[in-house]
């Protein structure tokens, strides 16, 4: 009973209301403390020399550089936390700049970004390079205007003129994502056109420029064949098409038909009647079929 009277005794607990204070005092005194160092730093973080002022743009040549800028701004706008400006050039959003150029300029390949003289922001960028075009899921009935340019990786950048003529090689089939021939430009741009095997597509048509053929277009079927278009002569109806499975070696494909071409008949044929060419057929092995028109 007395033990419990000097825990509750007046002295004791005002030494417990001291010691609560203290520590009540210490914690203001440390938020205040953070708070006032948040408050400096926000003000700081508001100085011209340490915010972006100005955004150049170098290295476009297609992508129209007002519009870059405009994207740009929408990244560089408003603060964080209500306090802390984006344009500041110690933690401008350099990801995010990136992020949103690339996805909204597919034309663009590389994007650099430098504080110059503490308040330029230069965003130095390269652009693709049109090696050929992709023209939709199916060649029957292709307008030719519906096109769009693929780099040297086989992705779809952005969307083709109107081209008369075989200015660029052309690619036709679904893209990797399945898009087909009426996907909007937003969806189609911004895929591959066979990824995974499109250096081997690239490969196979150089070798057949290296052999004297003249590829023009090339298409994956739906049911795994590739037609290979090649240029019609003046006096031809149709165009001659070199057909052959997409799961088989390219290499070897290219081999047969190098042999076949050098090979009697079809070496005399493929000479003095090409414009009655309607195909060569590499599906079957080692066997080559062809078709002449009578």
């Amino acid at each position: 009973m007395q033990k419990r009277n000097v825990l509750n005794s007046p002295r004791l607990l005002e030494l417990k209301k001291r010691r609560r204070r203290i520590v009540l005092n210490k914690i203001f005194i440390s938020l205040f403390g953070v708070l006032i160092i948040f408050i400096l730093l926000a003000y700081l973080s508001c100085i011209d020399s340490l915010n972006i002022t100005e955004i150049q743009i170098e290295g476009n040549k297609i992508v129209n550089t007002e519009a870059l800028k405009i994207e740009v701004e929408k990244q560089i706008a408003g603060k964080y936390l209500w306090l802390f400006p984006k344009t500041n050039i110690l933690y401008y959003p350099q990801n995010s700049i990136k992020n949103n150029l690339q996805n909204k300029f597919t034309r663009l390949k590389n994007i650099n970004l430098s504080i110059q003289n503490n308040k330029i922001l230069l965003v130095s960028v390269s652009e693709r390079e049109p090696k050929y075009t992709w023209c939709g899921a199916n060649e029957e009935g292709n307008d030719n205007q519906n096109c769009y340019f693929l780099d040297e990786n086989g992705y779809i950048f952005d969307k083709a003129p109107y081209f008369s003529g075989e200015v660029y090689f052309k690619f036709y089939g679904v893209t990797d994502v399945g898009i087909p021939q009426s996907g909007s430009p937003t969806s189609v741009t911004g895929s591959y056109f066979s990824k995974q095997n499109f250096k081997q597509l690239i490969s196979f048509k150089d070798i057949l420029f290296n052999i004297g053929l003249k590829p023009i277009a090339l298409w994956i079927k739906e049911n795994g064949d590739i037609e290979v278009s090649l240029l019609k002569s003046a006096l031809s109806s149709t165009v001659p098409k070199i057909i052959f499975r997409a799961n088989a070696d390219f290499q070897n494909v290219a081999e047969n038909l190098e042999a076949a071409l050098t090979t009697e008949p079809l070496q005399s044929k493929f000479k003095n009647n090409y414009s009655s060419l309607q195909y060569i057929d590499l599906r079957f092995g080692n066997k080559v079929f062809n078709k002449f028109s009578k």
